[in-house]
Formats: structure tokens, sequence, C-alpha cells
């Protein structure tokens, strides 16, 4: 039996038709009111015929002060119903559930897009060039922004998404509360681990009750920051254990922030050989969970490393991010048995020895790979096929255009 091709019941009753999903890629495809138009409907309706069992949208923010980027989706009331619905049913006609991705940028707002100062847990400016000190959150700031994640679950819901994940990974603001390096409170919002994870269970218990019992609630979660003195493993496996009494539907392991991207390729090539950059870690949470099933995401590539972990019990769902924006139909490929290996397409700058005396020359490949396959991904929501030649300087003057002078500080990502 292909274990890829069978389905899995959530904690909720839902289905989905099989393990393959396509994760969270934040599309910056909003128009100018930050509300999808055809463009993302024609994107997921492309995605819908690649033959996964799930979707995971790219980042809808819940605050239209506090972008990621330019072109985020927000939701904070029923305003753009009808668009959200049509985005939904892009997904739904072809019988792939879809959810919305829920976040709050935090201190990784986009100062281009934010035009004031970012907030956060403490006032600490992450490690990227060009970053401002956020602004800390006042308790009543903290309460106001939970109702803003159930307020934007419960227009989920009423525009016929079948589910929200909740981002709690990357060095967005829930990840930045659970980070001793970027909480430095000493109130009832950080501290002590207890306290630093109190933000993002209250989001889901909010959450939780806002919805309905079928509507499906799924968290993303760092399995470490892999920043010295952040985000442990082991605070990580508390979590998720607390986690687990709320309710969740489905667990998404990820790791690392754009601090230390862990999540887009920069881990080590031996790492990447092995596939599965988390996998290791999901082996350590499984009786911790119980029956929430866990979601993988990070270097899968290959048919055989998919089917084992799936088999073996480490994973119930194998994440596909970046190869489903050049190959739109990955998971059909896979379970068909039509390819036996995902394709990783990988941009790197050039003059490297004059690059890497005046940059941080890893963090800045890894923004031209990112701002490529968001190029690649706006080609898709246009119907027009990935140019798999675009260059290096074509990548640049696009992502220039869209983002200004915050160009070089990574901020793609789900």
């Amino acid at each position: 039996m292909n274990m890829l091709d069978t389905s899995l019941t959530l904690p909720n009753g839902q289905v989905l038709p099989n393990r393959l999903m396509k994760s969270a890629l934040s599309e910056a495809l909003g128009n100018e009111n930050n509300a999808p138009d055809g463009r993302l409907g024609r994107l997921y309706s492309t995605w819908s015929r690649g033959g996964y069992g799930l979707m995971i949208t790219g980042n809808v923010m819940v605050d239209h002060r506090q972008l990621g980027e330019p072109g985020n989706i927000v939701i904070e009331d029923e305003r753009d119903l009808g668009p959200l619905s049509r985005w939904a049913k892009s997904s739904q006609d072809a019988g792939v559930p879809i959810w919305a991705q829920l976040n709050h940028p935090g201190r990784q707002a986009n100062p281009l897009a934010l035009g004031h100062t970012p907030v956060a847990p403490s006032p600490i400016a992450p490690k990227l060039p060009g970053s401002k000190t956020p602004r800390e959150l006042r308790p009543t700031e903290i309460e106001e922004i939970i109702e803003r994640f159930a307020i934007a679950a419960a227009v989920c819901e009423a525009a016929g998404f079948n589910g929200v994940q909740v981002q709690g990974a990357h060095g967005y603001l829930i990840s930045q509360f659970l980070s001793p390096l970027s909480n430095q409170r000493n109130d009832d919002w950080g501290g002590d681990l207890q306290r630093r994870m109190r933000f993002g269970l209250e989001v889901v218990r909010r959450i939780r009750a806002r919805v309905s019992p079928g509507f499906a609630v799924g968290v993303k979660l760092n399995s470490a920051d892999f920043q010295r003195g952040g985000f442990t493993e082991d605070e990580s496996r508390t979590v998720l254990a607390a986690l687990a009494r709320e309710g969740i539907d489905l667990i998404e392991v990820s790791g690392g922030s754009y601090e230390s991207m862990a999540m887009s390729g920069t881990a080590a090539s031996s790492t990447r050989a092995r596939e599965a950059y988390f996998l290791e870690y999901a082996r350590t949470v499984r009786e911790l969970v119980g029956d929430i099933p866990l979601a993988v995401t990070g270097g899968f590539r290959t048919r055989e490393a998919m089917e084992r972990a799936v088999r073996a019990g480490e994973c119930d769902v194998v994440g596909i991010g970046r190869p489903t924006i050049t190959t739109p139909d990955a998971a059909r490929l896979i379970l068909e048995g039509r390819a036996e290996t995902l394709t990783a397409h990988q941009m790197r700058y050039g003059m490297r020895g004059l690059l890497s005396k005046i940059t941080d020359l890893k963090a800045l490949d890894g923004v031209l790979d990112l701002s490529w396959h968001t190029d690649q991904m706006h080609r898709l929501a246009n119907g027009q096929q990935p140019d798999l030649n675009r260059g290096q300087l074509a990548t640049t003057i696009a992502m220039v255009r869209r983002n200004g002078r915050t160009s070089f500080r990574a901020k793609r990502g789900g």
C-alpha cells in the first residue's frame, strides 16, 4: 500500500484525502486594500489540481497596521467576505481542503508596508539589516491581538475555509513571545516558559471557542529557533504537550526564523542530504501529542523519504513548500509514481568572494531565493508558467519594486 495515498481523519472529523500538504508560502498577492482578488483564486485553482490532500495559505494578517510585507491579505471583519469565499472555493471545487494561515508579524513587520513602529513582546530589534526597534506591547494590546486572531478565524469559517493554521513559528509574534531572546517581559506574558507560552495558548483557546467543532484548528510551531539562548527543543516539547490539550487538529513542525533560516534551505549539505530537517525532532514528540496528527515540512524531496516517514509513523503528513511553485502538480506526480524526486531550485548571488566581505552572504542568498520563488508564484497567479531561467538581476529588480528599501530583509515564508 502507498501510505502517502491513504486518507487521514483529523480529531475534528475532517478527512484529508492523502498525506501530502502544500505548506504555507506567503503569496503577497493582496490588492491595494489587502483583499484577495482573481490572482489568488487562479493560483489556488492551479494548485487544487496538483493532487494535495491539504492546502495551507500564506500569511493572512489580523491587523492592517501590522503587515509582514506589502500585499499581505488582512482579515479584521467581514468586509471582504465575498472575495474570501471565492478564494476558498477555488480550492474546494477540486475537493481539496484549504486552511488559512493566521499571523501577526510583531517585530518582523515590514516598515515600508507599515509606516510606523512595529510592536513586539519587548523592545528588542531582530538581527536583520535595517530592522527597527519595536515598541513593547501593553497588556491591553496583547488581549486585543488575541481577539483579532479569533475574529479572523470566525470570518474564515464564514467564508467557507475548512480551517485555520495559527502561525507560531519562524520568528513571527507568537514565536517572539516564546523566545527568551525576544521576550524579556516580567509580567504575566513573559519570564518563565509558562508565561512566555501563554500568548500562543490564549490565541488557540479563543479561536477554538469562537469556531464550530467541525472547523479545523492547526498550529505551526518551531522545533527550535536555532539561536544561542533562544527557544529550545525541550521548551518546544513542553509547548506541544500543552497545545495537545487545547483541541488542536494538526501540528506542523518547522524551525528557525529569519535571523536563522533553518526552514529555508540554509541547512548544512549533510542535513539537506538526509531530507526532512525536523523529522528527528518530530520522532521525540509523538507520545506528547497523543492522537493529534503531525505534519513535518522542510527538506522532503524524494518519494522514498516521504513514504518511509509516514509508514514508520514519524509523521502523518508531509509538507511540501517551494517545490510546489515550480512543480504545481508535485503531489500528483509523487502519488502516481511519475516522479521519484522533486526538483528544488536554489538561487545564489555571484561575486561571492567580494559580497562575503561586505554582507552576510547566507542571508542575502536566502532573500534572493525567496524572491525568485515569489516571482514564480506571481507568474502562476497571472496564468503563466514558471520561468526557470529567470536570473539574479531580474529577480533583484522585481524584489526592489515590490518591497523598496526593505528588499534585502527576508520577509517571505509561512
